[in-house]
């Protein structure tokens, strides 16, 4: 039996994971002394109040090797194999923990992704993964198949503060400073896995606008494309970009996955992430 396993920084919550038969490991939120798995412990909801109340910015951790030795464990005796999904290695230390665990298992066959991205594209793969496992595909197939479609996969970020990306040590005061004067509001996006600054644009507006113009030139295929939201789910900018897509688009439904911690304590709650794939 071929089993997919993916993390809370797809954007899919822990119930949507059941649901779909995925196995699903959570980050570590770290306010303070405490830690907090974020797949069962706190939800972003919480975790934006928890924000807020706090002085200093909070930590996240990837999750540690130990939760994925049982996982190991269980599909040795029963005979499994498997795949994960993770966010990209440059941002997180989620594919060094599963491959670390892997090494006390080296009979296992288990093929570990590092997908150089993060949020929704991941989610979509995770469902891609689940289909496949379930039509009764190889395990090689699979693999085959997520590296083909993850190969054409874009995001880009609107940052509607560039607090967080100052009290994380990203950019200087004086850049903060003149942002805020300014009303910057920079779009992000992923370089071979790295975050990189895509652009600046003077308002929301303009910035989300902008992304859309993104998504029209780089996704021809607009109702196969895939294309995600991630953010809060009360997100008031949510409304006019699922307008959008669908009045110059024809595209409907577009999927809203949740923010998760982990981006959060960099770009901020109000963060919005549109993904996509190109092919």
């Amino acid at each position: 039996m071929v089993r997919v396993f993916g993390d809370t920084t797809s954007g899919l919550t822990l119930e949507q994971a059941k649901e779909l038969g995925i196995e699903y490991i959570p980050q570590l939120v770290i306010f303070g002394e405490d830690t907090y798995r974020d797949d069962t412990e706190i939800d972003s909801a919480t975790f934006v109040r928890k924000l807020k109340e706090s002085v200093d910015l909070p930590k996240t951790a990837a999750p540690p090797p130990s939760l994925y030795t049982p996982i190991y464990q269980d599909m040795t005796e029963k005979g499994d194999c498997g795949i994960i999904i993770c966010p990209s290695a440059q941002m997180s230390g989620t594919v060094r923990s599963a491959e670390t665990a892997l090494e006390d298992f080296p009979n296992l066959d288990v093929r570990i992704i590092d997908t150089k991205q993060i949020g929704g594209n991941q989610a979509v793969l995770l469902k891609y993964a689940k289909q496949w496992a379930d039509e009764g595909r190889t395990l090689d197939e699979i693999e085959a198949l997520v590296n083909e479609k993850n190969a054409h996969g874009r995001i880009y970020a609107v940052l509607d503060t560039l607090e967080f990306l100052y009290k994380g040590g990203r950019i200087g005061g004086a850049s903060k400073l003149l942002g805020d004067i300014l009303q910057i509001k920079p779009i992000l996006t992923l370089v071979d896995g790295k975050v990189e600054s895509f652009e600046k644009q003077r308002t929301k507006k303009r910035a989300l606008a902008r992304i859309i113009e993104l998504v029209e030139s780089e996704c021809k295929d607009y109702k196969n494309g895939d294309i995600t939201f991630g953010t809060t789910a009360d997100n008031p900018d949510i409304p006019f970009l699922k307008q959008e897509f669908k009045s110059r688009f024809g595209v409907e439904d577009i999927p809203l996955f949740n923010l998760p911690p982990a981006i959060m304590v960099h770009a901020g709650p109000a963060t919005i992430i549109v993904s996509f794939f190109t092919n």
